[in-house]
């Protein structure tokens, strides 16, 4: 069993996300280590990119701090390879697909396989498009992420059925960021992949607190929260390990609560 599926196994999976370099990379460690101690079943950590077109301000800010104090594509990969010498839990990369060019596709999925990166999620690769990346993900066993928005309509059963590691079914329209409530009916959306996905989906946009975690696992496999996570980082800076350990526990808790 690959890392990913083993990350929905054991009941509703918690996934957190994280700005690698935001204050600093020691920091990005030290809350990744917290996290996982914490119960988070996956762990996204984001590659900071000048012009993040998915995030809201909280996670383009966050962009902007790393870039500025000096992170780079290299550096994050030294710190997963340091990170995989105590840390089991499935790691997945969340940036932009110039990201990757940039560096080159088949020299960054072989530095994905070396340091031990599970997945590969890039928001602004249209479905139609994914054949720039594949054959390197499957070269090197990443799996190439694939999301599911409420504007989807009728292309959902295919992008379900040619999934792979896990689903990202984005809760609402616009970019990522905390939000209040989340009123979109995903019923419809969740019914034609549950009927055509081989693989677990998770739900993510806008979730930040236990209650709205809680209800979005009673639908999906598992719940990904970002923003309020990133929004710990910000205002403790490398202070925030232990915040952000303590509030993935609460929210791995309420997921993994039963009616």
């Amino acid at each position: 069993m690959n890392r990913i599926a083993s990350a929905f196994q054991n009941g509703k999976a918690f996934i957190a996300f994280i700005t690698c370099g935001d204050p600093d990379i020691e920091t990005t460690k030290a809350c990744v280590r917290e996290m996982a101690a914490a119960g988070a079943d996956l762990i996204e950590l984001g590659i900071p990119f000048s012009d993040p077109t998915a995030e809201g301000p909280v996670i383009q800010q966050a962009n902007l701090r790393a870039l500025t104090g000096g992170v780079t594509t290299d550096r994050i990969f030294d710190m997963v390879r340091e990170l995989r010498e105590d840390v089991s839990v499935p790691l997945v990369f969340m940036t932009y697909a110039n990201v990757v060019f940039s560096y080159g596709p088949q020299r960054f999925l072989s530095a994905c396989q070396d340091a031990g990166i599970d997945g590969l999620i890039l928001p602004d690769l249209p479905f139609e498009e994914k054949g720039e990346f594949l054959d390197f993900c499957r070269a090197h066993g990443v799996a190439l992420i694939s999301l599911i928005a409420p504007t989807s309509a009728n292309r959902v059963a295919m992008i379900a059925r040619e999934a792979e590691g896990f689903l990202y079914l984005v809760s609402s329209l616009g970019v990522t960021g905390t939000r209040s409530r989340i009123d979109t009916d995903l019923s419809a959306i969740i019914r034609v992949i549950r009927e055509h996905a081989r693989v677990p989906f998770a739900i993510g946009f806008g979730i930040s607190t236990p209650q709205q975690a809680k209800t979005m696992a009673s639908q999906a496999d598992g719940v990904i929260v970002g923003s309020a996570i990133v929004k710990l980082v910000a205002r403790f800076g490398k202070e925030a390990p232990p915040r952000v350990g303590a509030f993935v526990r609460e929210m791995k808790d309420a997921v993994s609560a039963r009616e």
